[in-house]
C-alpha cells in the first residue's frame, strides 16, 4: 500500500558512514559501530520541491537514501523484532552544504539541518510490501547515474541500527532514520536536477536553486576549507 507523505516526526536520525563503497572512497578505516546525528524537521521537504543552496557556497551535495519510518513506538526492541516497527519505507535525498563543515562538526546542524534539505517520497510504502535487505538505491543528476547500492550492501542492517538506537533513545511513530549513502556524493550546481530512486518505492525528483538574497551578516559565514574540499569531493584532506 502506498500514501501521501504526511509526517511530522518528533526526530530524525542519520548515520554517518554505512555503506563499504562510501568508506573505501574516503580510505577510512571500517567503523566498528554506527555514529549518527539528528537533522530538524524542518528540513523535510517533498518531490518537486527546490533545494535552495545559500549564497557563496560551493559544496551542495546530494546523498541517495533509503528513508524508514517508524510505525509503532521502539524502547529497547531487540534485533529480531526491529522491523515488526517499522511502518514504511521512502526514498531520500539527505543534503549538505559543506561550505559550513568548519561549524557545528559535531552536530552538523548547519551542514545538514539547513530548512528543506530532506526531500522524501514520492509516496510512502508500507513496511509489509518491501524487504528492507534487498532495496536497490540509484541517484541520477540530470538524467546520469552518479550514485547506486543497496540495502544488502549496508555495514549494519537496518534492524540492527533501529534496535542501537531504542536502546537509549525512544523512536515514536513518524520518527525517520537515514540508513546513509553509497560513494560518490558529489556537488551539484544551481539548475541541476537530483533524483533518487529506490527499487519498489520510485523516484524523488528536486532541482537545486541558488538563494535569492544574501545571507544575513549574523555568525559564521560559508568558507571553501580543506574539510569541506575533503568531505564534498571525496579527496584527501591534505590535498585538498
Amino acid at each position: 500500500m502506498r500514501r501521501p507523505v504526511e509526517l511530522k516526526p518528533s526526530k530524525i536520525v542519520a548515520v554517518h558512514l554505512s555503506y563499504p563503497s562510501r568508506v573505501a572512497e574516503y580510505a577510512a578505516q571500517t567503523p566498528t559501530d554506527p555514529s549518527y546525528f539528528l537533522k530538524p524537521p524542518s528540513t523535510l521537504a517533498r518531490n518537486g520541491d527546490e533545494i535552495v543552496r545559500p549564497q557563496g557556497c560551493r559544496y551542495l551535495n546530494y546523498e541517495g537514501e533509503v528513508a524508514v519510518v517508524i510505525g509503532r513506538r521502539m524502547k529497547r526492541v531487540a534485533v529480531e523484532d526491529a522491523l515488526d516497527h517499522v511502518g514504511a519505507y521512502a526514498a531520500a535525498n539527505d543534503v549538505g552544504v559543506h561550505d559550513f563543515r568548519h561549524a557545528d562538526r559535531g552536530s552538523m546542524l548547519r551542514v545538514k539541518g539547513q530548512d528543506g534539505f530532506l526531500p522524501i517520497g514520492p509516496e510512502l510504502v508500507d513496511a509489509a510490501d518491501l524487504d528492507p535487505t534487498d532495496l536497490g538505491l540509484r541517484t541520477y543528476v540530470n538524467g546520469e547515474l552518479v550514485q547506486e547500492g543497496n540495502t544488502g550492501e549496508l555495514l549494519w542492517s537496518i534492524a540492527y541500527m533501529l534496535a542501537d538506537l531504542s536502546r537509549l533513545i525512544t523512536l515514536e511513530p513518524g520518527d525517520i532514520l537515514l540508513s546513509g549513502t553509497p560513494a560518490n556524493s558529489r556537488p551539484v550546481e544551481p539548475g541541476d536536477l537530483v533524483e533518487v530512486e529506490v527499487d519498489g518505492i520510485g523516484r524523488i525528483s528536486n532541482r537545486i536553486v541558488e538563494a535569492r538574497e544574501d545571507l544575513p551578516a549574523v555568525g559564521v559565514m560559508p568558507a571553501d576549507t580543506p574539510n569541506a574540499r575533503h568531505v564534498a569531493l571525496a579527496v584527501p584532506e591534505e590535498t585538498a
